[in-house]
């Protein structure tokens, strides 16, 4: 389906057309490329490759490279929300011209706390608090800050803090905030192994509260996990096995249904019509055959198709079990069950890598164009975008469901500079996370250089 632009009435063929020409320019030389090389398939210096993607714009965001991203409108003008890998804060990128990304904010966080997630509605922002992970640079013994800040954001380059949520833990990872009142949550609270799905009233911002718990049996400490044998199979998720089984969130919330992405105890749906007392409808396991530790990393679930997108996070670096996208049936949410796989991402022509399972770095999906509930997030068509780590961006065409196909991808260049210690051994590019806004403009984010601009120019 074609991308429109409404905000202009110019079409997406002419818009592509205006940057190849002077616009690209700037974006391509930045990035590496030149303008000649934006046809179907290109490549470029150090590991860049392209299919039917073209390089629009390039920001190396102040030497602070970013990880989550969220999109927003406001008054004619786009602003990107950033959070950060090895900088504690958030950035806020005006892309009104996605040719020439400009950081218009920095926001500083906490010291020796990890800021990297990012989610909003409105004029309301929801950031992520949470310890560093050792092997990321964490100091194990260094005080922290955790839970989530709420914030305003109605000047949209002066986010003004409002509220503080508190696990009482490790903090929270990828949180989901739809508007309205309630934040879901992905929190390593006291006295549990993992994170859990918690919700939290932010109906008075400034005064944020847990009105809701949920968890796999055997999280609690001194809890007793249940038997595989013994496994209720009508609900889909597995006994906790120490720290496969967290969930890596966000917890998506579609009306009285959430749907959990829970390592190791797999896709996860409950009935949250009351928020104080989530029950389980049902799952579906991807634990075996597929690893166990992020065995679901992600889930997206689209109603209107009765479809969900599910994917797994492998960190061994090529090592392990085969990572997976899928595409999963939810006609009935009693009992979800697998419609196909994505196909895996093949190494372009030319390549110097049999596969990207042995290019160095963490291979295999990780974030997808999530923020479906947003306005200004290009809504879930034909087309779906996966950060894919080491093989960059990959886009497919779904709209058989029962056969996905590739449609295009960029591989960015590798990175010159180091900024953090992951990933471990050889520097290569590291797609962290995907946003596509509703003009069609593609943005991808990496552990160790800037945020690229991209549009699919394919049909």
């Amino acid at each position: 389906m074609e991308a429109q632009r409404p905000e202009t009435g110019v079409s997406r063929r002419q818009a592509l057309r205006a940057s190849l020409t002077a616009a690209s320019a700037l974006a391509a030389t930045q990035a590496g490329v030149t303008p000649a090389q934006a046809d179907a398939v290109t490549a470029g210096p150090r590991g860049q490759y392209a299919r039917d993607v073209e390089v629009v714009g390039y920001t190396d965001m102040d030497h602070r490279p970013a990880f989550k991203l969220a999109i927003r409108q406001v008054n004619g003008r786009w602003y990107l929300y950033t959070g950060h890998f090895w900088h504690s804060g958030w950035s806020v990128v005006d892309v009104t011209d996605p040719r020439r990304p400009e950081v218009v904010a920095f926001v500083p966080g906490p010291e020796d706390t990890w800021t990297l997630q990012v989610d909003l509605h409105g004029d309301i922002m929801v950031t992520a608090l949470e310890q560093i992970f050792p092997n990321f640079g964490g100091d194990p013994d260094a005080p922290f800050e955790e839970g989530i800040y709420i914030w305003d954001i109605k000047d949209p380059v002066r986010p003004r803090r409002l509220g503080h949520y508190s696990t009482g833990g490790t903090g929270t990872h990828r949180n989901l905030y739809p508007g309205g009142r309630y934040v879901h949550v992905a929190a390593g609270v006291k006295g549990f192994r993992g994170n859990i799905y918690t919700i939290v009233d932010i109906e008075n911002p400034t005064r944020p509260r847990e009105v809701g718990r949920w968890w796999v049996p055997g999280q609690r400490d001194g809890e007793e996990s249940t038997p595989p044998r013994e496994r209720p199979h009508t609900h889909g998720f597995c006994c906790a096995n120490g720290a496969d089984v967290s969930l890596h969130g966000p917890p998506y919330a579609v009306g009285d249904l959430a749907y959990l992405p829970y390592g190791a105890a797999g896709l996860v749906v409950l009935d949250i019509s009351d928020v104080s007392a989530p029950k389980p409808v049902g799952g579906l396991s991807f634990s075996p055959p597929f690893h166990s530790r992020f065995g679901v990393h992600g889930v997206l679930p689209i109603p209107d198709r009765k479809i969900a997108f599910a994917n797994s996070e492998d960190v061994s670096y090529g090592k392990g079990a085969a990572p997976h996208a899928s595409i999963v049936d939810i006609s009935d949410p009693a009992n979800p069950w697998l419609l196909s796989l994505l196909p895996t991402p093949e190494p372009p022509p030319g390549a110097l890598y049999p596969d990207f399972s042995g290019r160095g770095g963490w291979s295999g999906p990780h974030n997808i164009n999530h923020h479906q509930h947003h306005p200004d997030v290009q809504r879930q068509g034909n087309l779906f975008y996966v950060a894919h780590f080491n093989a960059g961006l990959r886009i497919y065409d779904v709209s058989n469901t029962r056969l996905p196909r590739e449609v295009g991808y960029f591989v960015p260049p590798d990175p010159t500079r180091r900024y953090g210690p992951m990933p471990e051994g050889r520097l290569v590019a590291q797609t962290e996370d995907v946003v596509v806004d509703r003009r069609g403009y593609i943005y991808i984010s990496d552990k160790n250089q800037g945020i690229y601009v991209l549009r699919y120019t394919g049909d």
